[in-house]
């Protein structure tokens, strides 16, 4: 069945379900909405756990008929991807049967080629990562050398598995609508490879290219963790437009950056729920906006990047000082787009998460206290740890399907 939703009407993943579904009255895309109609269901479901949820819980909650729904479930029966999951007590009347998502129905792989390192998960319809694989990686190796070492570990991961896809993320520029690649920072030489077209013909499956903040940002919009060090009592979720039922996903309010910090510097924006790229996916290119005009020369041409002033300070071990660069640049986005929420990720972070949440978070108290604007922006570290950007690349692929993280 991967590969094949019947109830979507569609073949592979190359977009969102619910594109073109409210087209008004006349002139409806039937298709469109069917299948936005199924995302909404099979996302309930999702949300729903093991515990299910029943056809007129269903149909409650997404204002569709119960024949609508009966219809729906009864598609995604038969595709495999819900299940009964018992009978629960009714007010009146016989009880209802609820039904439940199969996680293990479909399966997606998220790849993050990082500078000198890949990651490689595989993610069962619920974002769950049921097998991993990392191997070193250099690059600057050349497209072929990557490619065959990507398509490689990939093939080992999935050993008789039949996935959806593979979500590849890596660092930008990139055009993520075609998935060519730019001049990635430091490897010129990738400037114009089709890096998409590339792998899906090496491993003969849908491919889908996004940069690595972007990926992250958007494992952190759908997904189902908790910011690490904080508890469920933090009132975290209700505050920034999320959705109780998948945890921290945001529900259509809420807007965070996401900012990764490892052997380069980007950005992941959420605007209202929805990952922001911009028309050319250039969006999130944080880490080369100079904020200082005669500061040290960047791999970019560009002088006094935040990019190399952060990694100059990580490199002569003065981490407040990276910190602090942080911080400003994270006041800029916040001065610029007023979000709710920054969010820090990548290996640097992650080996000194106090550190950077402390002064990034102390550069945002300032800068709150100058305007008088009320409370500062909080810091927190993302979710998801050292395989946070692989995760969210397989999202690439999940998301689509349960109608979110796309606009």
């Amino acid at each position: 069945m991967a590969g094949n939703y019947g109830a979507f009407g569609i073949q592979g993943v190359s977009g969102s379900p619910g594109t073109g579904a409210g087209a008004g009255v006349s002139g409806v895309n039937l298709p469109a909405l069917r299948s936005h109609n199924a995302a909404l269901v099979l996302d309930l479901l999702r949300t729903a756990g093991a515990a299910g949820i029943s056809r007129l819980e269903l149909a409650e909650r997404t204002g569709l008929t119960p024949q609508a729904v009966s219809k729906i479930t009864a598609r995604l029966r038969a595709d495999g991807l819900a299940t009964e999951a018992g009978r629960r007590a009714s007010t009146g009347g016989k009880p209802r049967t609820v039904l439940r998502l199969v996680p293990e129905a479909g399966h997606a792989v998220g790849l993050h080629l990082d500078r000198d390192e890949l990651t490689a998960v595989l993610c069962d319809l619920t974002g769950a990562v049921v097998a991993e694989r990392r191997a070193p990686l250099d690059l600057g190796a050349g497209a072929e050398a990557v490619v065959e070492g990507a398509a490689g570990e990939v093939s080992a991961l999935l050993a008789g598995v039949s996935p959806l896809g593979v979500g590849v993320a890596l660092p930008g520029p990139l055009d993520h609508t075609l998935g060519v690649l730019h001049r990635v920072t430091g490897f010129p030489e990738w400037d114009g490879f089709a890096l998409r077209d590339a792998l899906a013909g090496r491993l003969g499956l849908p491919v889908v290219v996004d940069k690595d903040t972007n990926a992250a940002a958007l494992g952190v919009a759908v997904g189902t963790g908790a910011p690490s060090g904080s508890d469920s009592g933090s009132g975290f979720g209700s505050g920034f437009g999320l959705d109780s039922g998948s945890g921290f996903g945001f529900a259509g309010g809420g807007s965070f950056a996401y900012l990764h910090l490892g052997t380069g510097l980007g950005a992941g924006l959420v605007i209202g729920g929805v990952v922001h790229r911009g028309a050319r996916t250039g969006a999130g290119e944080f880490g080369h906006q100079v904020i200082q005009l005669d500061g040290p020369l960047c791999e970019c041409g560009n002088r006094g990047c935040i990019e190399v002033l952060c990694l100059d300070a990580v490199g002569r071990g003065t981490l407040a000082e990276a910190a602090r660069v942080l911080g400003a640049g994270a006041a800029n986005l916040v001065g610029l787009l007023d979000i709710d929420l920054v969010l820090l990720g990548g290996r640097t972070v992650a080996a000194h998460e106090e550190e950077f949440v402390r002064g990034v978070g102390a550069v945002l108290e300032e800068r709150a206290r100058r305007e008088g604007g009320g409370a500062p922006v909080p810091v927190r570290v993302a979710p998801g740890g050292a395989r946070g950007v692989a995760e969210g690349a397989a999202q690439l692929l999940l998301a689509p399907l349960f109608g979110r993280g796309e606009g």
